[in-house]
């Protein structure tokens, strides 16, 4: 049984890509520990990134804390997370990063014993209001807690752009339409996150920060990332071939653009930053 407040649907909605997933998403900037370790003004004790999936915003704080912990509620995606995790330990080297199952809004932690909390690519599928009155439970008295998210797609190309946004506008409507709406994933709006925080008298200081990063990238990665997208698999899953064209014909794109070359992609953040 799940905490109140969380949707199976949202969890279910990664089951089954965790390979795809950790290969072509992009990896969080190292910027971000910069960023927040500036804002918490010390070298954090304690750092949860809560929504970790395979640990891609969770790695990054190895040598920037002295403990990390992922949060995930998706097996797939922590398996491929701890499956990870025991590669980085096969020397026999303790790591100061953990990971558990849990829900961002039921977090197994003491209160005000978190100096950093995260969210990478996540909080837009998390119960708002619920998760952040757990944040703040566990944040101390100055703890930073910040929400980013890179804008998708990834620039390209004005075509292959348009081609993306067909593609996950057309995942979208063919969910809708074979899934009754309790098998549904819910997404809340980014947009909005920022004036939450903002709404919420726990926080002392909030802000928006925008920075940008770049990743190398090719075809087949290009790709494989749109193709991770939620929506998308979903429709994969399903079993249904009315996506096969339209995927077809974004491959044949993406592979003509990029012509076997290897490119430096601008990746851009947009990331909701609250103290408390």
């Amino acid at each position: 049984m799940i905490p109140e407040g969380n949707s199976q649907a949202n969890i279910d909605r990664f089951l089954g890509f965790q390979e795809e997933y950790d290969r072509y998403r992009p990896e969080a900037p190292v910027l971000v520990t910069t960023l927040l370790k500036n804002y918490l003004g010390a070298f954090p004790s304690l750092v949860v990134d809560i929504g970790c999936g395979t640990g891609l915003s969770t790695f990054l704080w190895e040598e920037s804390a002295k403990a990390v912990i992922g949060i995930e509620p998706n097996s797939d995606m922590l398996d491929k997370a701890l499956e990870k995790l025991s590669l980085r330990n096969k020397d026999g080297v303790a790591s100061n990063i953990s990971f558990a199952q849990d829900y961002a809004n039921n977090l197994n932690l003491a209160s005000e014993s978190v100096d950093i909390v995260t969210c990478s690519q996540s909080f837009h599928w998390m119960e708002p209001v619920s998760t952040l009155t757990e944040v703040l439970r566990v944040l101390r008295k100055g703890g930073v807690f910040a929400a980013y998210d890179c804008d998708w797609p990834l620039m390209l190309l004005p075509s292959i752009e348009t081609r993306y946004k067909h593609l996950v506008a057309k995942a979208d409507d063919i969910v809708t339409r074979l899934l009754p709406p309790e098998d549904r994933a819910h997404k809340w709006r980014k947009e909005e996150l920022l004036s939450r925080i903002q709404a919420n008298k726990g926080f002392s200081f909030s802000r928006e920060i925008v920075f940008h990063n770049t990743e190398p990238c090719n075809a087949k990665r290009y790709i494989g990332l749109t193709l991770s997208q939620g929506g998308i698999q979903t429709v994969l899953k399903l079993g249904t071939p009315d996506l096969s064209q339209d995927i077809s014909e974004f491959q044949t794109a993406v592979e003509k653009y990029f012509n076997g070359r290897t490119m430096e992609v601008l990746i851009s953040y947009r990331m909701r930053l609250g103290i408390k």
